[in-house]
C-alpha cells in the first residue's frame, strides 16, 4: 500500500518504525534523518551525513542517479554541476553530450568515490546563487538528496547567515564502494537511487534485475520491504553497468515531495507505532482534503479566467502562477472610487481598498501578458507583487502590492523624514535592489533582464525596503538585440543606446545610476543653464582623478552627514569612496569588464558592517 504524505509534514511526522538497524549489509539507510540539519556523528559515522566507509576499497568508480531539473537538463549542465565526465555520462545514457532532455528524465552521472575521513564521497562544487537558498536546499532540491545539508555544514565554513551569491561550495555527493561480501558475490558498482513517491525496494530491484535481498542488505534493511522516504537514497548492487533501458521507467515529471510506505498490519505493532500511524493516516488524509480543494480552487479559478478575460488574452498567459486573481471591473471601480482624481498615484495608477488590502491599481492599454507571465511566476520579496489582473473594454488593470512611501525617486525628493537622512536605510535599499536583480539574472528560469531599472521603477514600503516593479520591458533569454532603443535618460548602457545590445550588464549599469542617487541624492539627469548631462558621466570623472576626502565629501549627500554624540562631524569618505568605487565597477562603459549581479551583491555584503557600525568612521 503507498502512503502519500506532503513533503511540508515530513519535519513533524513520527517515524513509524525503525526499519534501518545495521545487519550485516554494505550501509546504513538514512530515513528521515537527513531531514535534521543538526546531526551528529560524534559516537561514529552517521547516515545523516553521507554513507561510511569501509574497511575494503578506499576508492572506486560508481554511480549516482539524477533526475533533470532546469537548468540541468543536459549532459554538460549535468556534468558541471556534479563534477563528472560528460563523455562518459553521455556513453552510460546513450545520448549526445549536447542532447537535451525532457524534466524529470532519470540520467546515469559516472563518479569517482573516494573515501576521506569516515565518509565514501564523490566531490564537486557549487557556486551559491541566490540569497534564498540554504544548505537544505542546496542538498534536496538542487542535488535532489544526492548530498546532505550537515554533509555541507561540515564541508563548508559558512554558517547558512554567512551565505552570500558567488561563492564557491564544496558539495561531497553520496557513493559508496562494494564491500567484501558484495565483491565476492560479483557486485562491481553501487548505484546511489533517488527514491521518489512511487518506489518500494520490490519495484526498484525488478527493474535494474537484481535480488530485492541484495538490495535490503546493502542498505541495512532489516525487511525487503521497508519505508522508504523521498529526498533520500538507497544503494542498488549492480554487477555490469546499468543499461540506458533502465531509465525508461524512471521517467517522472515531478519530483519526490511525498513519502512511501509499505507497511503490512500486525497486532504486535506498539502503541507508540501505533500513534504514529494514526497520525500519518490523519495526515494522509487532510492532504487529500488539501488536493481536492486545491483541485477545486483551480478549476474555480479557471471559470473566472473565462468569464473575466478575453480568450486571446488566456491564451498569451497559460501556466500564470496559480495565486493570481482575476478581479470583476466593478470591485475595481468600487475599489478606488471610480478612479477618482483623488486615489491617483500617478498618471495610471491609482490607490485603493480592494478585498480588505490595500492596493495599487495599474490602468493600461498596452499589452499586459508579459509582465503578468513574469510576476505571475516569480516570487521574491525584491519584486512587486502581483495579486491580479482585470480587463474591460480593451483596458487592461494590474492590480499590485501597495507600497506606502512611493518611488524612490520621490523618497530622495523629500524633505521631511529623517529616515532620508540616514546612510542605513539608504544603503539597504540599495542591497534590496541588488538582492532582487541577482534573482532575476540567476536565479529564475529563464533568466531575464529588467532593461528599465530606475529610480521611478523602485517603490519603497513603510519599512523603507524596496521593490523592483514595472517590468513591461522585460526580457528573457539573456543577451540579445532589441530592435527599438526605450528608457530613462540617464540610465542605459552604452552599449543599449548605440547598438540596441540587451543582457544583464545593462541592469547593471542602471543599478550603478540608481547607486549613484543614493549617494548624492540627486537625479539621474542634471539641468544647468538649460544644459542637460548624467550624473554618472559627471561623477565618475571626478572619482576617476581623485581620492581626495574634500572630493569625495563634497559629492555626497549634506542629509547624510553623521555626528558623533559628542557633537563631532564623522568622516564619512572611506565609506563614500566605497561606495563609489563600486558604482564606478558598474559603470564601465564595456559591459565586460563591469561585475555581474553577484559580485555587486558580494561587494555590498563587505561594506555592510561599516556602514551599521558608525564608529568605524574616523572623527574629523
Amino acid at each position: 500500500m503507498y502512503m502519500i504524505i506532503s513533503n511540508n509534514l515530513i519535519p513533524f511526522l513520527v517515524i513509524l518504525a525503525s526499519t534501518s538497524s545495521r545487519s550485516d549489509g554494505q550501509q546504513q539507510y538514512s530515513g528521515n534523518s537527513v531531514m535534521n540539519c543538526e546531526a551528529s556523528d560524534e559516537t561514529g559515522p552517521s547516515p545523516a551525513f553521507l554513507y561510511s566507509c569501509n574497511d575494503q576499497r578506499h576508492s572506486c568508480k560508481a554511480l549516482l542517479m539524477f533526475r533533470t531539473q532546469p537548468p540541468y537538463v543536459s549532459v554538460s549542465s549535468i556534468a558541471n554541476l556534479t563534477s563528472s565526465d560528460p563523455k562518459e555520462m553521455a556513453r552510460l545514457n546513450n545520448i549526445t553530450t549536447s542532447e537535451i532532455l525532457p524534466p524529470g528524465s532519470a540520467v546515469f552521472v559516472p563518479a569517482m568515490c573516494l573515501c576521506l575521513g569516515k565518509y565514501y564521497q564523490a566531490n564537486t562544487s557549487y557556486v551559491y546563487k541566490c540569497t534564498n537558498e540554504t544548505y537544505f536546499t542546496i542538498a534536496n532540491q538542487t542535488y535532489q538528496g544526492l548530498t546532505s545539508c550537515n554533509a555541507l555544514k561540515r564541508h563548508n565554513p559558512y554558517s547558512e547567515v554567512k551565505l552570500i551569491p558567488s561563492i564557491n561550495l564544496r558539495v561531497p555527493l553520496r557513493c559508496a564502494c562494494p564491500s567484501e561480501e558484495q565483491i565476492s558475490n560479483g557486485t562491481k558498482f553501487l548505484l546511489t537511487f533517488l527514491i521518489a513517491w512511487h518506489d518500494s525496494v520490490a519495484n526498484i530491484s525488478k527493474k535494474f534485475n537484481v535480488s530485492a535481498k541484495s538490495v535490503a542488505a546493502a542498505n541495512g534493511f532489516a525487511t525487503e520491504d521497508p519505508i522508504i522516504y523521498p529526498f533520500t537514497t538507497i544503494l542498488i548492487p549492480l554487477k555490469t553497468e546499468p543499461q540506458a533501458s533502465n531509465l525508461r521507467w524512471l521517467f517522472s515529471t515531478s519530483f519526490p515531495y511525498a513519502a512511501v510506505s509499505h507497511t503490512k498490519p500486525s497486532r504486535w505493532i506498539s502503541v507508540g507505532v501505533g500513534s504514529g500511524a494514526a497520525l500519518a493516516v490523519f495526515c494522509f488524509l487532510a492532504l487529500l482534503g488539501f488536493l481536492h480543494f486545491k483541485r477545486v480552487s483551480a478549476a474555480r479559478v479557471s471559470r473566472e479566467m473565462k468569464d473575466g478575460l478575453p480568450e486571446h488574452f488566456l491564451d498569451k498567459v497559460v501556466g500564470i502562477g496559480e495565486s493570481l486573481k482575476i478581479y470583476k471591473y466593478d470591485e475595481l471601480e468600487a475599489a478606488t472610487d471610480n478612479f477618482s482624481p483623488q486615489r491617483r498615484l500617478s498618471e495610471s495608477i491609482y490607490h485603493g481598498i480592494l478585498r480588505g488590502n490595500r492596493v495599487a491599481v495599474k490602468k493600461t492599454r498596452t499589452d499586459v501578458s508579459k509582465e503578468i507571465k513574469i510576476l505571475g511566476n516569480l516570487n521574491h520579496f525584491n519584486l512587486i507583487n502581483l495579486y491580479g489582473v482585470c480587463e474591460h473594454h480593451e483596458v487592461f488593470y494590474l492590480v499590485y502590492e501597495y507600497m506606502e512611501e512611493g518611488s524612490l525617486k520621490n523618497w530622495l525628493c523629500g524633505e521631511t523624514s529623517a529616515c532620508v537622512h540616514s546612510w542605513n536605510h539608504r544603503f539597504l535599499i540599495a542591497l534590496d535592489v541588488a538582492n532582487g536583480l541577482d534573482y532575476l539574472h540567476n536565479c529564475t528560469s529563464p533568466a531575464y533582464v529588467h532593461k528599465d531599472i530606475n529610480s521611478c521603477n523602485i517603490l519603497l514600503n513603510r519599512e523603507l525596503r524596496a521593490k523592483i516593479t514595472n517590468f513591461s520591458l522585460a526580457r528573457d533569454n539573456g543577451k540579445s538585440h532589441s530592435g527599438s532603443v526605450v528608457g530613462e535618460k540617464g540610465y542605459m548602457a552604452p552599449e543599449y543606446v548605440e547598438a540596441g545590445e540587451v543582457s544583464p550588464k545593462i541592469d547593471v549599469y542602471a543599478f550603478g545610476v540608481v547607486l549613484l542617487e543614493l549617494i548624492t541624492g540627486r537625479e539621474a539627469v542634471l539641468v544647468q543653464d538649460g544644459e542637460e548631462s548624467f550624473l554618472s558621466e559627471v561623477v565618475i570623472s571626478i572619482i576617476d582623478k581623485t581620492h581626495m576626502t574634500d572630493t569625495v565629501n563634497g559629492l555626497v549627500d549634506p542629509r547624510l552627514q553623521v555626528k558623533h554624540p559628542l557633537g563631532f562631524a564623522i568622516d564619512q569618505s572611506e565609506l563614500a569612496l566605497r561606495l563609489l568605487k563600486l558604482c564606478a565597477a558598474c559603470l564601465a562603459p564595456q559591459p565586460t569588464r563591469r561585475l555581474s549581479m553577484g559580485e555587486v551583491v558580494n561587494a555590498l555584503m563587505k561594506i555592510h558592517p561599516d556602514v551599521y557600525n558608525p564608529q568605524s568612521f574616523s572623527i574629523e
